[in-house]
C-alpha cells in the first residue's frame, strides 16, 4: 500500500517511521498513538507540540530529554511557578528551542492545566472527552485519507476550548498532532505493524471520567 515503508528489520512501517534513525522508529513503534491518560505526559506532548510548530518533530525529539531537564520533567505544577528568571534560563539554554514566546506559553499553560485539573479532574479527563466517534473516521486509513486529517472537528473543538481557557499555542492543527501521539485517534497506515498494536490498546483502556 501506498505510504508504507518495509525495513532492513523486516517490520513494515508508515512512511515517516521508517528508514535509519532508530530513535524516530522506537517513537513510531512503541509511543506514537498508544492511548497516554498521564496528566504530566499529556502536558508534555501539548508544550513539545507547541514547540515544534515551524520545525520538524524529529528535531524535537532529539531534545526531548534536554526539554524534560529544563522543564522539570514537565511537572506542570512546578512549571506554573516559573518566573521571569526562569525565563531568563530556559532562553540560554542551547539544548532547547529558545524561543520566547513558546517558553512563556508553556508557563501560561502550566498554569491553565491546574486551574483545568481543579475543575475537571484531571488533564485526561478534559481531553479525552474529544476522542471522535468512530463514526467520524475514516472507514481505512490510507495515505490519502491521512493527508485529509491535518485538523478534524474534533481537534477544531478541543483547541477552541482550550483557547477559550487561556491556552496559546494550540490551533487546531497542533491539537490533532497530539491526538494522534497520544492515541485519542489511530492514524497509523492500514498495514502498518503497529496500527493493530495500537488498536488493540485502545479497545483495552479505561477511558478516563472526571
Amino acid at each position: 500500500m501506498q505510504g508504507l515503508a518495509r525495513d532492513a528489520d523486516g517490520v513494515t512501517r508508515c512512511w515517516w517511521g521508517a528508514g535509519e534513525d532508530a530513535a524516530y522508529r522506537a517513537y513510531h513503534d512503541d509511543e506514537w498513538g498508544m492511548p497516554v491518560t498521564d496528566d504530566v505526559r499529556l502536558f508534555e506532548k501539548l508544550a513539545l507540540e507547541g514547540f515544534q510548530a515551524g520545525l520538524s518533530w524529529l528535531t524535537i525529539l532529539r531534545k526531548r530529554d534536554a526539554f524534560r531537564r529544563a522543564f522539570a520533567g514537565f511537572d506542570f505544577r512546578r512549571i506554573a511557578r516559573f518566573d521571569e528568571r526562569d525565563v531568563e534560563r530556559l532562553l540560554g539554554d542551547a539544548s532547547i528551542v529558545r524561543h520566547r514566546g513558546k517558553i512563556e506559553s508553556t508557563i501560561n499553560n502550566a498554569r491553565r492545566t491546574l486551574e483545568l485539573v481543579e475543575s475537571e479532574g484531571s488533564l485526561a479527563a478534559f481531553v479525552w472527552r474529544f476522542e471522535p466517534p468512530a463514526a467520524d473516521r475514516p472507514q481505512r486509513m490510507t495515505r490519502d485519507a491521512l493527508h485529509e486529517l491535518s485538523q478534524t472537528d474534533a481537534s477544531r473543538a478541543l483547541a477552541r476550548e482550550l483557547k477559550r481557557r487561556g491556552w496559546t499555542f494550540v490551533g487546531p492543527t497542533t491539537v490533532y498532532a497530539f491526538m494522534q501521539a497520544m492515541g485519542l485517534v489511530n492514524d497509523h497506515l492500514e498495514g502498518c505493524a503497529a496500527r493493530p498494536r495500537v488498536e488493540a490498546a485502545r479497545a483495552a483502556m479505561t477511558r478516563p471520567v472526571a
